[in-house]
């Protein structure tokens, strides 16, 4: 059976073909091109609807009693520590797997999981099957990057690459606005419901239209000279150099660190923002959601522009613009939480200022900056190494930041009133660390030799 698994998730066969593109090649390269960009992009966006569908109804479960903050912070770690190690093991596996079937199963997995966890009162099992959501939901970047190394050449994997990254943005978006309004007219429950039925809508459009190769489809390779050298036909001793090139280069670990303190603050305004905003600010849950989903919004526009900026105008280098929008992470994250009073406008130019930083430092930091400067074909082992760092990061900020909130809650005449004090020095100082060792990496030359 374990045999019959591995043949079901094994890369697809080469198709035989010409060795050179044909008019007729051309045009059929171009439409798989498309579909499998926009599946990835739509399906991933569909990843994040179930990862995140808890952070929208974290304020409502705590008024129930049903969890208290700690355990929140507890439950949404678990998710992140086996995302981390999945994200790891599943980056390597998808340079090597089918990513049609390796995608599909993630997010069906995950969608399932969701339908499931609202009505799921306890503690531990609630967590068990969030830490297994994590798992699948590992599958899903890992798959999208091997397809984008597959299809697209190295001079448009950059572009590619940051409007694929919108993906995330648009799962955010996509959670803070149509969860939130369920769980405004139907309660907490059923936000999770919601967040299922999503995922189950972006299984069917991975499974139809994200396809695994271009020599599967009977087309020539589009990075390498000749149809019969391909990443499907790689001798498996190559896929290994390449990957311990990866575990040995020390950039890449940097990045990974950079990274996971990047994902820190990103966590926390995603996790924790909704949060924040009820409790500090006295927003309402819709309204608190549709505040942290302009970040989201505004980190499309970051991610889309940020790999046309970086090949168009800084000859592929990426580090003058993660500085930038490093900079401007910091200081939006000084407006939302250091600003005195409740003030709208105030807090919506911080999320315009965070979602435009993050956006970028997602596809710069999150991965594209590491896989630059690995073998094409450790792609995934590449950005295996910078998610399990990122993951670990955004786990321990959940930890900590429920540990944190709850532990300077006070109630007072029956009011429950929170000190975010630390919380500031937390969030903050990690968007500033990872500034100052994405520096460490700045004349880091990107990859351009042939693979290990």
């Amino acid at each position: 059976m374990f045999k019959q698994l591995i043949q079901f998730y094994k890369a697809s066969p080469a198709k035989p073909c010409s060795e050179e593109f044909s008019s007729r090649d051309k045009r059929l390269l171009k439409l798989f091109q498309w579909s499998t960009f926009l599946s990835a992009t739509i399906g991933y966006g569909m990843y994040y609807v179930c990862r995140l569908s808890l952070n929208v109804v974290k304020k409502p479960i705590v008024d129930e009693g049903v969890f208290s903050e700690t355990e929140l912070g507890i439950i949404g770690s678990v998710l992140f520590f086996t995302y981390a190690i999945g994200k790891f093991t599943n980056g390597f596996l998808a340079d090597r797997s089918n990513i049609n079937r390796f995608m599909t199963t993630g997010l069906l997995v995950t969608a399932v999981i969701n339908l499931c966890l609202g009505f799921t009162p306890s503690f531990i099992l609630f967590a068990i099957l969030w830490g297994i959501s994590g798992w699948f939901q590992s599958m899903g970047a890992a798959s999208c990057v091997v397809g984008l190394s597959r299809w697209f050449t190295d001079k448009e994997r950059g572009t590619y690459y940051g409007f694929w990254s919108a993906s995330h943005n648009i799962g955010e978006a996509l959670t803070f606005i149509i969860v939130a309004s369920i769980v405004s007219v139907l309660g907490w429950r059923y936000g999770f419901l919601g967040a299922g039925v999503v995922g189950l809508i972006g299984t069917l459009v991975i499974w139809r239209f994200f396809h695994d190769s271009p020599q599967s489809k009977g087309l020539p390779a589009v990075n390498l000279p000749t149809a019969n050298t391909s990443q499907n036909t790689v001798d498996t001793a190559d896929f290994n150099r390449a990957q311990r090139a990866v575990l040995r280069n020390p950039a890449v670990w940097i990045l990974a660190l950079s990274s996971a303190f990047m994902y820190i603050s990103r966590y926390a305004v995603n996790s924790w923002g909704v949060f924040y905003l009820e409790a500090q600010k006295g927003y309402s849950t819709l309204d608190a959601s549709l505040i942290i989903s302009i970040s989201s919004v505004c980190g499309i526009i970051g991610t889309v522009f940020s790999g046309v900026i970086s090949d168009r105008f800084f000859g592929g280098r990426r580090n003058v613009p993660a500085l930038i929008f490093g900079l401007m992470n910091v200081v939006a994250l000084c407006f939302f939480l250091l600003a005195p009073g409740v003030h709208f406008w105030v807090d919506v130019l911080a999320m315009i200022l965070f979602g435009l930083g993050i956006g970028v430092l997602i596809c710069f930091l999150g991965g594209l900056m590491a896989v630059d400067i690995a073998p094409r074909s450790a792609s995934g082992a590449a950005l295996g190494v910078v998610g399990v760092a990122s993951y670990i990061g955004a786990g321990l900020q959940d930890v900590m930041s429920g540990v944190l909130i709850e532990g300077n809650k006070t109630v007072v005449n029956g009011v429950e009133r929170y000190d975010f004090t630390y919380i500031n020095f937390f969030w903050i100082g990690a968007a500033l660390l990872s500034v100052l060792l994405a520096l460490l990496v700045w004349n880091t030359k990107p990859y351009k030799g042939q693979d290990e």
